[in-house]
């Protein structure tokens, strides 16, 4: 797993561990085991959610999506063709493979190894996805995630924007032993900032746990809370509910600190404990859903696919433009 890593976690700066005669740890609320499936042109996913967590419980979240980790013989990369957004945020993590992004607004990039894809649909946007040329034509190792965060109605007409968030710009920190590589990607935590510019406040981290090492994090009033397993085992919480590779554990909304815990005993290929934390402030709005569009009414919804039928969505190809780091694409007339 090439995600971006150090040589020695005694040189980052510290989260502190919070003080529990000041704050309660979060109960788990419950433990998710993600479902298998396929997506875009047919590549192997694992989501999280939706599915059995109701929706109030994941706002300002949408979805997860696991992708792979899947072993591509030559020519057989998958990737998803031009497909429209509206409405909330796509947030593409890579730990494995690259991917190639394109736009109707002429943005774009390719992302790899620890890199990070943020891409605000807003208003509305064309875009594909799809594995490098270098990577079809060898194959390789893809393993990715993609999460969706919601909009408020405020900012669901906001133009689109696209943030190319490399590895190499992650905020770096230690648990308070040293025990777990926090890797920051979006949000603050114990005053340290991720660089992705976020329009719903969240948090999302990608931690490593050392066999044993024990990770207690200072979490936000107001936020939920999530943590997903993607290699390894360990527990999560003050009971020690078990969690393994392909689960979602839903922490409960009292208490301002969180907590996981590696197995002392890696079983499998996995030498750590890998998780997504991540949590945000909910929205609650009303939620109209259909495909690729997110608003706040099946008005709203009829709209963005007659939009979309009609090109005012975007057309492809587009003209790209040099998008600078972090930089926003040009937005559409």
């Amino acid at each position: 797993m090439p995600a971006v890593t150090v040589d020695d976690l005694l040189l980052l700066k510290r989260v502190r561990r919070p003080d529990p005669a000041l704050t309660a740890e979060r109960r788990v609320r419950g433990v998710i085991t993600a479902e298998p499936g396929f997506e875009g042109a047919g590549f192997p996913i694992r989501r999280a959610f939706p599915g059995p967590i109701a929706p109030r419980h994941t706002d300002p979240f949408l979805m997860l999506d696991h992708v792979g980790a899947v072993d591509y013989a030559p020519g057989d990369a998958k990737g998803a063709p031009w497909h429209p957004h509206r409405g909330f945020e796509t947030v593409s993590y890579v730990l494995d493979g690259a991917v190639a992004h394109q736009d109707s607004n002429g943005g774009g990039g390719i992302i790899e190894g620890g890199d990070t894809q943020w891409m605000t649909a807003g208003s509305g946007i064309l875009h594909d996805e799809m594995p490098t040329e270098e990577m079809l034509a060898r194959g390789g190792v893809m393993h990715s995630f993609q999460l969706w965060v919601n909009l408020p109605a405020a900012d669901k007409w906001n133009p689109p924007r696209y943030q190319d968030i490399r590895g190499d710009k992650l905020t770096l920190l230690s648990s308070a032993d040293g025990g777990a590589l926090i890797r920051l990607i979006a949000g603050e935590l114990d005053g340290h900032r991720g660089p992705g510019a976020t329009a719903t406040p969240i948090i999302l981290v990608h931690a490593t746990l050392s066999p044993g090492a024990r990770l207690e994090l200072p979490w936000p009033a107001g936020f939920n809370a999530l943590a997903y397993a993607f290699g390894g085992q360990g527990t999560a919480g003050p009971e020690n509910r078990g969690l393994r590779e392909g689960q979602l554990a839903l922490f409960g909304e009292e208490g301002g600190a969180l907590g996981v815990t590696a197995a002392a005993r890696q079983e499998g290929p996995a030498d750590d404990f890998d998780l997504l934390i991540f949590g945000g402030r909910p929205i609650r709005e009303p939620i109209a859903r259909y495909g690729p569009f997110v608003m706040n009414t099946r008005d709203e919804i009829a709209q963005a696919v007659e939009d979309y039928r009609s090109g005012r969505l975007g057309t492809v190809p587009a003209e790209h433009a040099d998008v600078p780091d972090g930089g926003g694409a040009p937005t559409a007339d």
